[in-house]
């Protein structure tokens, strides 16, 4: 029966079926459109046609009795020939480096960031951070600030009514409505310091010299100056409470409104090296491996625990300056490599890559199970090895951040026991995080209030790739963090290339950088993609320039072709156009502060 309404349906055509053809087609097409060009995006349509072309020539055959039958048909139906269009041939390449940018729109990303270097905001603009000059209340997509182009910065810290950069000479620059109502644009305010490092409380900037000297000022321009003017002069210590704060005076001193928060107890050689910071505290990170902590913000006292000093409030502090420095006792013996502050909490890594947290615990930001809406006012130890109980993995923390009501850190396990004695050595590298969900920033895929245990980050967790100069399978880790206050994004230390636009190198050898993964909270576009929902796994977003769009998470095709967001490693390069220009070192960054995100150039 099939064979009899084959042949009629072939007599009617006049001509064979030509079956085969089609599939041959379709295979062809198939091909085309998996090829990178500006005509990528006809193959979803060319499909569609062939699919019409070939429904419609098997209803042909299926439907020839009633076709035969049907009055008024004077002739044989004719079915519509698909018009095949082939990929145009690419214009070619005037040099090898513009080769190199129509191979890879990652090596374009690369180049961009060297010839010009800058920083892109995007989020909340309603304190007039993001975008200084603009009355938008939030910007959708990454967007440069003018004032920064061509610039390398030291440091960056934003919040959503006030940002704070230090320039390649080490100057403090602000801008934001809590600056100045009246001027927003990015103004220079604290010179000669030789500042490195920065960190921000709700309205105060904590900034670090090469030095290791410690100073604290008002975010407000109008406080800075009170301040300035109250401690200039022949004032002493003593007269020095008749300044813009009741409790803010000290004998440490001041520098148009800059008072110092270097602990005086420092032994010799010792310096600070680090400062973080939350909405009250901020912590200080010592060269031998001392932690000590401080007030930092002049709206209200850390009594939350965060400052790690059991039995500490307004109420039983030392005599003193209200913001004096206090060594955290509770982590003597231990060598402390890293610091990490969150809204009301804190985080420290020792030597031996053990963490230890205090502070608020409401949304188990500590990573306690037991100490769910409790305040924890002395340095505990994370109990990491219960997260790998019974698996054979012995744990060691790498990293660790904070921000807001959550905590993240990285984990190296590698296995000791097993029946294959072959895993035995193999480490896989783990992210977890703790805290609040609601948001999606814990990343787990999860929405959760609270988070009574740590919760593993599966999309940055049991990565590998191979290793072409170690000849071997390696685990991909997380480099770092920036985490706002609903927020975060982990950049990967995937392996990355750079190449430079050498003449005599070859066409093909294209650069590409670091991956960039982003998730939580969404409702002022602090993620970058364009959208306001919120996010509870991490995704990629577009890249810098906008030349495509991620849509639920996946990377979408444009004219360029498939790509994402990566940040360029650190290298020496020569800025500008074609590397005319002056040779620095130089990486991309992130910054996610409250409500807003960045990516700047840094020295």
């Amino acid at each position: 029966m099939a064979s009899l309404l084959l042949s009629r349906a072939t007599a009617l055509r006049g001509r064979p079926l030509p079956l085969r053809s089609l599939a041959a087609s379709s295979s062809q097409w198939a091909r085309y459109s998996t090829t990178s060009g500006p005509t990528r995006r006809s193959g979803p349509r060319i499909f569609s046609l062939l699919a019409v072309t070939a429904a419609a020539g098997a209803g042909a055959v299926f439907a020839y009795p009633y076709i035969a039958n049907s009055p008024g048909l004077t002739g044989p139906p004719q079915i519509e020939k698909a018009d095949i269009v082939y990929e145009k041939p690419r214009k070619k390449a005037a040099s090898k480096e513009e080769g190199r940018a129509i191979v890879s729109p990652q090596h374009v990303q690369v180049k961009n960031s060297w010839e010009h270097p800058g920083v892109y905001a995007w989020g909340s603009n309603i304190g007039k951070v993001v975008a200084p000059d603009s009355n938008e209340p939030v910007i959708k997509t990454p967007r440069r600030i003018p004032f920064f182009d061509g610039q390398i910065l030291r440091d960056l810290k934003l919040d959503r009514d006030f940002g704070v950069a230090i320039t390649e000479k080490g100057d403090l620059v602000q801008w934001g409505i809590a600056f100045s109502k009246d001027s927003v644009a990015p103004t220079v305010t604290l010179q000669g310091k030789n500042l490195s490092k920065i960190a921000i409380s709700r309205d105060r900037i904590i900034a670090l010299s090469s030095n290791g000297s410690v100073y604290s000022l008002p975010v407000s321009q109008a406080d800075q100056v009170a301040v300035a003017q109250a401690t200039s002069g022949t004032q002493s210590s003593e007269t020095s409470s008749s300044s813009w704060l009741p409790f803010w005076s000290s004998s440490s001193g001041s520098w148009s409104g800059c008072r110092s928060l270097t602990p005086s107890s420092l032994g010799w050689g010792e310096k600070v090296i680090d400062v973080k910071s939350g909405l009250q505290h901020c912590l200080l990170l010592t060269s031998k491996g001392r932690v000590f902590s401080a007030a930092a913000s002049s709206e209200a006292f850390p009594s939350q625990g965060q400052l790690g000093v059991p039995g500490l409030t307004w109420e039983t502090r030392p005599k003193g300056p209200f913001d004096q420095p206090h060594e955290v006792i509770g982590l003597k013996g231990s060598s402390i490599s890293a610091i990490a502050a969150g809204a009301l909490h804190s985080l420290v890594l020792d030597n031996k890559g053990r963490v230890f947290s205090f502070g608020d615990n409401a949304n188990g930001q500590l990573g306690f199970e037991t100490a769910i809406g409790a305040i924890v006012d002395t340095p505990s130890p994370l109990p990491i090895d219960k997260l790998y109980a019974g698996t054979g993995f012995a744990p060691k923390v790498t990293a660790i951040a904070a921000g807001g009501q959550n905590s993240y850190f990285t984990v190296d396990a590698t296995k000791t026991q097993g029946h294959d004695s072959r895993e035995v050595g193999r480490t896989v590298a783990d992210t977890w995080a703790c805290g609040a969900g609601i948001y999606g920033n814990l990343g787990s895929g999860k929405w959760t209030h609270v988070s009574p245990t740590p919760n593993k980050i599966k999309a940055l967790s049991g990565l590998y790739e191979f290793d072409e100069a170690a000849g071997r399978v390696t685990p991909i880790r997380v480099a770092g963090f920036a985490v706002g206050s609903t927020h975060a994004c982990a950049v990967l230390a995937n392996y990355t290339h750079l190449t430079s636009s050498s003449q005599s190198s070859s066409s093909t050898d294209t650069s590409f950088g670091a991956d960039a993964l982003w998730w939580g909270g969404n409702e002022h576009y602090q993620l970058g993609n364009g959208k306001r929902s919120n996010v509870n796994a991490p995704v990629y977003i577009g890249p810098l320039d906008a030349r495509t769009h991620v849509q639920d998470g996946h990377v979408g095709a444009s004219v360029g072709g498939a790509d994402r967001l990566q940040l360029t490693p650190r290298t020496t390069v020569r800025l500008g156009e074609h590397g005319k220009g002056r040779k620095v070192s130089v990486e991309q960054r992130v910054e996610c502060g409250r409500f807003v995100t960045a990516v700047y150039s840094g020295a």
